[in-house]
């Protein structure tokens, strides 16, 4: 409470976040046994839910955005023989989870090559993720499961698809695609890899758009 009380100037939640790990210790939050979703997710829901902390504090209107949940059958985050700075890796983790656009996540991506090295494949996962999931932000998709025989979005109800558009998907004949009451949009496949079936959605999605 206090650090909340101390920390009220603006973008203040990242550095209580980091206090928080330095009162508590960080101890196996960003290790490979916090793997995929925890690692590069978690995180950001946990520094996004002290931001509104803060502005709460302030008496501000706190605007609820999207964060996607990932579900994801894929290993995704920053071993430590990779960034061993565990400093250095919350603060790259952030940025990534909080990237605006593809633009910015492969920013973040050039830079981490610059400074450490070829990214092994946790890493590399992590940051396709961190792609698909500025995707999902814009589709207002609140989860995503990705997996070999199915990829289903869970959309908010101010989503940018076209509600007839996506229909017409759905009611086409032998139609992969299928649509549950509550906001559900599950695309089947016949295999494969989970992130990459998120891809080839997400781009028959975009001609889903309204006009």
């Amino acid at each position: 409470i206090e650090a909340l009380e101390r920390h009220t100037e603006l973008g203040s939640g990242f550095k209580i976040a980091s206090l928080d790990l330095e009162i508590r210790g960080a101890g196996d939050l960003l290790g490979a046994e916090q793997s995929g979703n925890v690692a590069s997710v978690g995180l950001d829901m946990f520094c996004h839910m002290l931001e509104e902390a803060v502005h709460e504090l302030r008496g501000e209107e706190v605007v609820h955005d999207v964060d996607t949940e990932l579900s994801f059958d894929v290993t995704a985050l920053l071993p430590e023989d990779y960034v061993a700075d565990v400093g250095v890796r919350l603060s790259l983790y952030k940025r990534l989870a909080s990237a605006a656009d593809e633009s910015q996540v492969s920013e973040i991506a050039e830079e981490m090559e610059d400074r450490f090295g070829r990214p092994p494949q946790e890493a590399r996962m992590l940051v396709e993720l961190m792609r698909l999931k500025t995707e999902l932000r814009r589709l207002r998709a609140l989860g995503c499961e990705a997996h070999a025989r199915a990829v289903t979005l869970h959309l908010r109800d101010d989503t940018p698809l076209d509600p007839q558009k996506i229909m017409d998907r759905v009611r086409a004949p032998k139609s992969p695609y299928k649509l549950t009451p509550d906001m559900r949009l599950t695309r089947r496949f016949d295999g494969g890899d989970g992130l990459r079936n998120c891809e080839t959605m997400l781009e028959e999605l975009a001609a889903c758009m309204r006009d």
